[in-house]
């Protein structure tokens, strides 16, 4: 089965998605793909081509996505906010063929030097957003023909997702329709926390993000229901959104819960339409469940997965799980916590935790060493995050056996920015780390070691980043210190620093 087909059999008048405005039925979100599709095929991409998206949480995004694997094409979503540096090794990397661009990602991808990436052909801009050497995509949608769906098989790619994996550069996971699909029925199977049809469903998390990409918007159309899509957050709006429309469903990180449960003065009934309140991405401190249940008169749950799974793993509605935990694995989903031996641990102590279902993806893009890290033969997906099971079968994350740093749901692997920062030619030596941060959960901090009879100013360092990184990857705190703590095997001892 084809994933974009998972709209076809809804009522034509239900609304489908509502996005800056703009309320869009099923029945015109299928026509506005359909000649998406035929804009897309006119190109002469061929089955397997891969097209990247780089468009904001919005329409054009829904129907770029669903119009690209409609084809028989490999989405790759990219982050619209990336600086050009980032967003040209991306491309290169899964040799995409085409890139559609929304007004967000325009700028940034105009300053690409297209004579390193041999693969691009088409830049496809909006309307009066174009750029020398780039395509009017919405002048091309509105003279193409419809095109039909083509068929694909569930071991058919269809999305390269960036995810930081367990070393290195981030790496793109390959996932298929079947891994997405097959997800999206796990999900549903758990009736407390399944969406329905009359639901509505409000997105603030970027769709780029597999959290936003499968477990909001494709499920949402999947089932029928109503998605409104939010391109900036503010915690005031967001509550007014969710009143105006009667959302039921509000999925985010718990950055985004931190902010709505501090609104002052939120009137007690801003959310209460709102039945199933989801916390994912990254732990949510106890605190921020406390504060909006008093605050909000709502009660969040956490769940846990990651991109390699499609991403839902585990889920705390409707099992009873105490606050901290997140939950259990939901039906269809295999987990195991186990000790560096590979054996079970016992009750209470901490074991990785090990995946498998149909959920769980293939692999990296060509990169066999790092898939072989991820994937054992058995077909268990090993996560590198740590956590215990407690007498009645709750699950709580303990702590991330790999050094990956999460901001605001969006994972940093710290030898990334590293590499960047040694680039300067004031640094001679650096290391990063993660700390603790009130509003995005993590921020990135470094510590760096400057040449000889150099000095280094934090600012003119961290712009330095910016050049090269996405911001949310750049460090908001950088120390100067004369060395950095090491191993008998001169690595870098990441877990001694602050």
């Amino acid at each position: 089965m084809n994933l974009a087909t998972l709209l076809d059999d809804h009522p034509d008048d239900h609304t489908a998605v509502v996005s800056g405005g703009d309320r869009i039925s099923y029945s015109r979100l299928r026509r506005e793909i359909a000649a998406t599709r035929g804009a897309l095929t006119s190109l002469g991409l061929v089955q397997g081509d891969r097209v990247a998206i780089l468009c904001g949480t919005n329409s054009r995004f829904v129907r770029a996505w669903l119009a690209a694997i409609g084809c028989g094409f490999v989405a790759v979503p990219l982050n619209p906010q990336s600086p050009a540096a980032e967003l040209q090794r991306e491309i290169e990397v899964v040799g995409a063929r085409a890139v559609i661009v929304g007004p967000a990602g325009v700028h940034n991808l105009s300053d690409i030097d297209r004579s390193a990436v041999p693969s691009l052909e088409f830049l496809l801009t909006p309307t009066r957003q174009s750029f020398e050497g780039s395509i009017d995509f919405d002048e091309l949608v509105a003279a193409s023909e419809s095109t039909p769906i083509v068929e694909r098989s569930d071991t058919d790619l269809a999305a390269l997702l960036f995810t930081s994996g367990t070393a290195g550069h981030p790496k793109a996971a390959m996932l298929t329709h079947g891994n997405l699909s097959a997800n999206l029925r796990q999900v549903q199977s758990a009736p407390v926390s399944s969406t329905r049809p009359d639901d509505v469903t409000v997105c603030v998390v970027p769709l780029f993000h597999v959290l936003g990409l499968n477990s909001i918007l494709n499920l949402a159309l999947y089932v029928g229901a109503t998605i409104v899509l939010v391109e900036r957050f503010d915690p005031l709006s967001m509550l007014e959104l969710v009143a105006d429309e009667r959302a039921s469903i509000l999925i985010g990180p718990p950055t985004m819960w931190a902010a709505l449960s501090q609104v002052e003065d939120a009137p007690p009934e801003a959310l209460a339409t709102v039945r199933l309140s989801v916390s994912g991405a990254a732990p949510i401190p106890d605190r921020v469940v406390r504060d909006a249940h008093e605050n909000l008169g709502i009660d969040i749950v956490e769940g846990y997965g990651l991109t390699e799974a499609s991403p839902s793993v585990t889920l705390a509605a409707g099992t009873g799980a105490p606050i901290g935990s997140i939950g259990r694995p939901i039906p269809g989903v295999e987990m195991r916590l186990i000790d560096p031996a590979g054996g079970d641990v016992y009750i209470g102590d901490p074991g990785e935790i090990i995946v498998r279902g149909a959920n769980v993806f293939p692999g990296y893009w060509q990169d066999p060493e790092a898939t072989a890290r991820a994937l054992d033969s058995d077909g268990w997906l090993h996560t590198g995050d740590m956590a215990v099971v407690d007498d009645d079968g709750f699950l709580f994350i303990v702590d991330r056996a790999k050094d990956l740093i999460i901001v605001s749901g969006f994972n940093v692997y710290p030898a990334e920015v590293e590499r960047v920062l040694v680039t300067h030619p004031a640094v001679a030596e650096a290391a990063v780390v993660g700390i603790p941060h009130p509003h995005t959960g993590e921020a990135v901090k470094a510590y760096v070691v400057p040449r000889s009879g150099r000095s280094i100013e934090e600012d003119d360092l961290v712009d330095w980043c910016a050049t090269e990184l996405a911001r949310y990857k750049c460090p908001s705190k950088i120390d100067e210190v004369d060395e950095l703590p090491r191993g008998l095997g001169g690595k870098i001892l990441r877990r001694q620093l602050d």
